[in-house]
């Protein structure tokens, strides 16, 4: 059993100053346009100030390379879509991103930011992404980089393994209940094993390059530079981390690699846009930033993700005797009438209470429901149920005074579908590793502080918190 505090504690501190002066120094000469294809609404769960679009029109993208940020992301919500939707799409995203790109002679780096407890479609975003530049732009990706550490969800990359950490303990990533996910599951903690196994066995654990902590924590960057510059053939690069300013350190490196002509692709969690945005902390939001001073409506919560924390999280919430409860029974999506019946049943109640002060959460029924052995229609009926979740909030005829979505799809696609959200800011983080989105006018309820609860972060008593902050309620 490894201890979280026993791990972290096992590696030498390091001079902050030191790291800081070293990134100061490769960041200043880097003007690469960041852009971040988001395959849900929760990687922006460690940036502020930054914008996302919800669609990758010709016009999103022009308009995101004309910004003054360095950084923005697109939201593609592919986790939701089936493998040939999600291939199609990252062929478009690329083929514009190039031409833009190109138009305005900017050079750029393209981050597929993915689940952080490896779920998604890898690898094949990224080799979409990559042959789709290669044939577009006629330049070689030399390779792809992987970091999904991320400290405010506690997953941390130690000796080439991915752990998640419970309660104090860190469990290998394969052993948690993610692995078992019906789409997107896998066997493997070794990052390079994984790699082989996603990959069918095309890159193999051997052939990956690992940045180790003992050469980060040295700040050894011309070692880890020259570890990028022999990488080539689209081989793969595991970053080790357990704090930001590993990352740092690495992406230090990084940069002088990518001035030295090496290409690369992607796919990491949250904490890497960070640091390579070079978007610095800042304090958690606040009530009095967020809601509305003597606002009289109540706010809504919508509950889609099914796995074990959120749960226990709607536990905890259920201890709040001032909110008003709904469950959608979501099973009624085999029977598309009953189904329309039940979404128009819950949101007429949840109008009535919200209209009346009361805060309501709406909830789908606990049990998830499985078809057969098909994981792909399951996503559609995940997708389905969804839908029906998005359309309370589409015809919701009252404004809330805020909105909480909890869960990767359902979180998209109220913002997308149900807010019609074409552009949104993104105002910072409630709680650590949970983004709040500022939307504008073209919204359906402008200016409404819409919060991002990804279904896998936090403590059992998070959503509880952070209901409590925005409300002032007491249990």
């Amino acid at each position: 059993m490894l201890k979280t505090s026993e791990v972290i504690s096992s590696y030498p501190t390091v001079d902050l100053d030191m790291i800081q002066n070293e990134w100061s120094q490769y960041n200043s000469k880097f003007n690469h346009k960041i852009i971040v294809l988001d395959d849900d609404p929760t990687g922006v769960q460690t940036v502020h100030s930054i914008p996302v679009y919800t669609d990758w029109s010709y016009k999103a993208i022009e308009q995101g390379f004309q910004e003054d940020n360095q950084m923005f992301f697109i939201l593609t919500n592919s986790r939701a879509f089936t493998e040939e939707k999600t291939k199609q799409v990252h062929q478009e995203i690329a083929v514009t991103i190039e031409e833009i790109s190109q138009k305005y002679k900017r050079p750029y780096i393209l981050i597929s930011r993915g689940d952080s407890t490896l779920r998604g479609h890898y690898p094949l975003e990224t080799k979409v992404l990559r042959e789709t530049i290669e044939q577009k732009a006629g330049r070689k990706i030399d390779g792809e980089v992987l970091i999904p550490f991320f400290r405010e969800g506690g997953r941390l990359t130690v000796q080439n393994t991915h752990y998640v950490d419970q309660d104090g303990v860190l469990i290998p990533v394969g052993e948690t209940e993610f692995a078992n996910d019906r789409t997107f599951g896998y066997c493997s903690s070794h990052l390079g094993e994984w790699i082989e196994e996603k990959t069918k066995g095309e890159y193999t654990k051997d052939s990956v390059t690992y940045i180790s902590l003992d050469d980060i924590r040295a700040i050894n960057i011309d070692k880890i530079y020259h570890q990028l510059m022999s990488v080539s053939n689209f081989n793969k690069v595991v970053v080790n981390a357990i704090a930001e300013e590993d990352v740092s350190v690495f992406a230090s490196a990084l940069i002088k690699a990518i001035q030295n002509g090496k290409q690369f692709l992607f796919r990491t969690a949250a904490s890497f846009t960070k640091i390579i945005g070079n978007v610095k902390s800042r304090p958690l939001l606040t009530k009095e930033e967020l809601i509305e001073e003597n606002h009289s409506n109540g706010g809504l919560i919508l509950i889609g993700s099914h796995v074990k924390k959120t749960t226990e999280q709607l536990n905890q919430l259920k201890k709040l005797s001032t909110l008003h409860f709904i469950e959608l029974d979501s099973h009624l999506v085999l029977n598309q009438e009953k189904f329309k019946k039940e979404i128009d049943r819950v949101r007429l109640e949840a109008e009535q209470k919200v209209k009346n002060g009361i805060t309501t959460v709406i909830y789908t029924r606990r049990e998830l429901l499985k078809l057969g052995e098909d994981a792909e229609e399951e996503l559609q009926l995940a997708v389905k149920i969804s839908d029906g979740v998005t359309s309370i909030v589409s015809n919701f005829a009252i404004r809330p005074k805020y909105i909480i979505a909890k869960g990767g799809i359902t979180s998209s696609d109220i913002g997308t579908k149900g807010l019609g959200v074409k552009r949104a800011n993104i105002a910072g983080q409630i709680a650590p590793g949970i983004p709040v989105w500022q939307i504008g006018t073209e919204s359906k309820f402008p200016n409404l502080p819409y919060i991002i609860f990804p279904g896998n972060v936090g403590a059992p008593s998070t959503l509880k918190d952070i209901v409590t902050k925005l409300e002032g309620v007491k249990e």
